[in-house]
């Protein structure tokens, strides 16, 4: 039986609002993170996950922490609750996922602007040759 706990966490990450949505599948962490720029209202988040669900970019997933099923006192749900709110940020797993995304990121805009550039030389180099043989076809 596949378990899954998603939390959504938006907090004020100097200048903007950052929402960073986790997931756990299977005991694996993979996140994302969307930037929302003005304080969002909670229909505001709402109705983006509804509309941008498909466009999200998770990271690949990490080995993450599983919670054992138990029944909860109440109050002391209530309080773990309001220890969440209290708390700012997002959790270091969280973290970790975000910056391997970042970094495999940064590695494919890398290989992308590397291949446009060998193309870009090998074309001025086909135009270069195609100029030579132009000057010396009346000879």
């Amino acid at each position: 039986m596949d378990n899954v706990t998603c939390k959504l966490t938006v907090f004020f990450e100097d200048p903007f609002w950052v929402g960073v949505y986790e997931c756990i599948a299977d005991g694996k962490l993979s996140v994302s993170k969307v930037v929302f720029g003005a304080e969002p209202k909670d229909y505001e988040v709402y109705d983006y996950f509804l509309k941008n669900w498909s466009k999200l970019k998770f990271s690949s997933p990490v080995l993450g922490i599983s919670e054992a099923k138990r029944k909860i006192n109440p109050k002391r749900m209530q309080r773990a609750i309001n220890n969440q709110f209290s708390k700012t940020g997002i959790g270091t797993k969280a973290q970790e996922a975000l910056k391997l995304q970042q970094e495999q990121n940064k590695l494919e805009r890398k290989t992308y602007n590397r291949q446009k550039t060998e193309e870009e030389k090998q074309h001025i180099f086909e135009l270069s040759q195609q100029k030579k043989k132009r000057k010396h076809r009346g000879r």
